[in-house]
């Protein structure tokens, strides 16, 4: 079975207030454990009017306080932010009120524009060429033989936090594929890497106790209504966003409109629809048909539904309609 899991931008909307959008990702989070997603995940992003996930351990914590047994997490922490050791006290502490439901996925992006990220930390690009070093720390923090240690991560030693790398090139699958970790792409954003990357990590992959095969999960933005036609114009918000980023127009979501015809030039879809290319856009028989060719090529292991939508309603409806999708086509199997 492949299992279906949900990435929650906190996407910002121009009739909503951040407030409003922590409740929406209740509701939304709530929804999938009754769907039988596997896990909701957070992404890190900064000075990002449309986003709300800056502080993503507090979500997570948050949401998790609101659900009972789906699996919370991060999709991804931007580790050349943080501190190892404060990342493993984090979750760690996540890990301790939320015992085998806390995931830890990490990144190497800082999830901003350079600027911001100099804010964040103005040693950003060392820390991110030290990926592999500071992975290591972390997992030597969160670790039971650490107790010997002068540095310890306490809450954090000893607790059970299944940490994934993420990526969005094949740097990121080197990463993975030598530690032995489950492996998490953002095609939803940046895909012309993915089916390299996933053949890398493949054929590198180092076997570990706890994970003896590759696991391989895909990011992929899904938009399911009842029609064609309606699936087409929710998905405009959702190119409007993308076209913001190319504009450097850091605004709120936009609610959808019936075309896109005079919003954006030839380029400029062309850059959007290549950003977003493994998307799925339609009704439940067409997305079920695309998903069952995109799965059975890529081959993975796990698919986690972003779904950009404007209005809370139809972004409900479309995660309903994924779950059913998945459902079916593991029975088919």
């Amino acid at each position: 079975m492949v299992k279906y899991s949900f990435l929650d931008l906190a996407h910002v909307t121009s009739d909503s207030t951040i407030s409003k959008t922590f409740q929406k990702s209740i509701a939304c989070a709530q929804h999938a454990e009754k769907l039988g997603y596997t896990r909701y995940w957070f992404a890190e992003h900064h000075n990002m009017e449309n986003v709300a996930s800056s502080a993503t351990s507090i979500l997570i914590g948050h949401i998790a306080s609101k659900t009972n047994t789906i699996r919370v997490g991060s999709g991804g922490i931007m580790l050349p932010n943080h501190s190892p050791l404060i990342v493993a006290e984090t979750f760690g502490t996540l890990g301790t009120l939320f015992p085998n439901r806390i995931d830890l996925g990490l990144g190497r992006a800082p999830g901003t524009d350079q600027q911001t990220a100099h804010f964040i930390r103005p040693d950003f690009l060392k820390n991110a060429q030290e990926f592999p070093k500071n992975l290591k720390y972390l997992q030597q923090f969160f670790s039971e033989d650490n107790k010997h240690s002068s540095i310890r991560a306490i809450p954090g030693e000893g607790v059970d936090i299944p940490i994934w790398i993420l990526g969005s090139s094949t740097d990121s699958a080197h990463v993975a594929a030598s530690f032995g970790l489950p492996y998490a792409f953002a095609s939803h954003f940046a895909p012309a890497s993915m089916t390299q990357a996933f053949h890398l990590y493949e054929n590198n992959f180092s076997p570990q106790k706890s994970l003896e095969k590759p696991y391989k999960m895909a990011a992929a933005n899904i938009i399911i209504a009842d029609s064609l036609s309606e699936a087409q114009s929710l998905a405009t918000s959702f190119y409007r966003m993308f076209l913001g980023i190319l504009r450097d127009e850091r605004i709120p979501m936009l609610p959808p409109v019936k075309t896109m015809d005079g919003l954006w030039n030839v380029n400029e879809e062309a850059y959007v629809r290549q950003m977003t290319s493994f998307s799925f856009i339609g009704t439940k028989e067409t997305v079920k048909r695309d998903l069952i060719n995109a799965i059975n090529r890529l081959q993975i292991q796990e698919l986690i539904m972003s779904c950009p939508i404007y209005y809370l309603d139809d972004k409900l409806k479309s995660m309903q309609y994924l779950a059913e999708i998945m459902q079916e086509i593991s029975i088919d199997r």
